[in-house]
């Protein structure tokens, strides 16, 4: 005859396989369990600046870091610059947007190929200035320029409606050159080794005579940067997010020929543009319009 098992033992299999059980099915979770108890790791965030600079660029910048402000896992910012310049109201917009980055954490730029005019005047906040040896670097300057229509048959309510006076032009490209060149020497005077006046005379320079006269840094890749970013934060392990170059709008590079550059801007969709202000360019490039007033001279 055979005994059956006693209801102890029954009790104490079960026990077994439910501790067997218990333990397959923590050791499954044990790692989601983990992961999601585990601190977000500090973060290099990698902005964009590509392109010719419009409104639309500035605003996608201005977005970005504050989303890099607004986010506690981002110690750093690195600038990833490839622009020749363009809107000189958008190039101030994304000069203050860094500026107010870089007294809330580190702020570095690559340039990579052109870091030239507005671009150059957006990165000017940056704790180090990172560039090839063939990058194209400075054109601290300022375009202005109006279209000459023919006759107006307008009728104003007075002269002041009217569009702006060629000595207006020239004041106001005055005041946005002396603005450009200020910065210029607040942020990079320690460094450079030119005269206000030799600032404002406007050159462009290489990446290798940008390091020595000041205008950057040093030589390095965009990896330099971001390890020098980093360095700044105080970061040892860290993760890299990119944002995305935003689409080009608004003004349109559409050639390049003997280091010249066209720029186009476009004109208003529904045939009145209101009061015919003149357009103001920190652009690299010859910009070819009907009349024109370049403040490059004095400083």
């Amino acid at each position: 005859m055979v005994s059956k098992p006693s209801s102890a033992a029954s009790a104490r299999t079960v026990s077994v396989l439910a501790l067997v059980a218990a333990v397959l099915v923590g050791a499954f979770l044990a790692p989601v369990v983990y992961d999601a108890a585990a601190p977000t790791p500090d973060r290099v965030a990698v902005i964009s600046v590509d392109g010719t600079i419009t409104s639309y660029t500035a605003d996608q910048l201005e977005e970005d870091l504050h989303e890099a402000r607004e986010n506690e896992s981002i110690k750093a910012v690195v600038l990833q610059v490839d622009s020749p310049g363009g809107s000189a109201a958008a190039s101030e917009r994304m000069y203050l947007a860094v500026n107010r980055t870089a007294q809330e954490m580190p702020v570095v730029s690559s340039v990579q190929g052109t870091g030239a005019s507005g671009a150059y005047y957006t990165m000017l906040p940056s704790e180090n200035i990172y560039v090839t040896p063939s990058s194209v670097i400075g054109s601290v300057g300022v375009r202005g320029s109006a279209p000459i229509g023919g006759t107006s048959s307008e009728i104003r309510t007075g002269p002041d409606k009217a569009s702006m006076t060629l000595d207006h032009r020239e004041a106001q490209i005055e005041t946005l050159k002396h603005a450009f060149v200020g910065s210029v020497m607040d942020h990079r005077g320690d460094e450079l080794s030119l005269s206000r006046e030799e600032v404002a005379y406007a050159k462009v320079y290489t990446g290798a005579r940008a390091t020595q006269n000041g205008y950057a840094d040093d030589i390095g890749t965009l990896q330099t940067a971001i390890d020098r970013a980093a360095s700044e934060a105080g970061l040892e392990n860290y993760e890299v997010v990119e944002k995305e170059p935003p689409t080009r709008s608004g003004i349109i590079l559409l050639s390049s020929q003997n280091g010249n550059s066209t720029v186009v801007i476009q004109e208003s969709p529904i045939g009145y543009d209101g009061v015919r202000s003149p357009q103001f360019l920190m652009v690299y490039g010859q910009v070819q319009y009907e009349d024109e007033v370049i403040g490059n001279v004095s400083a």
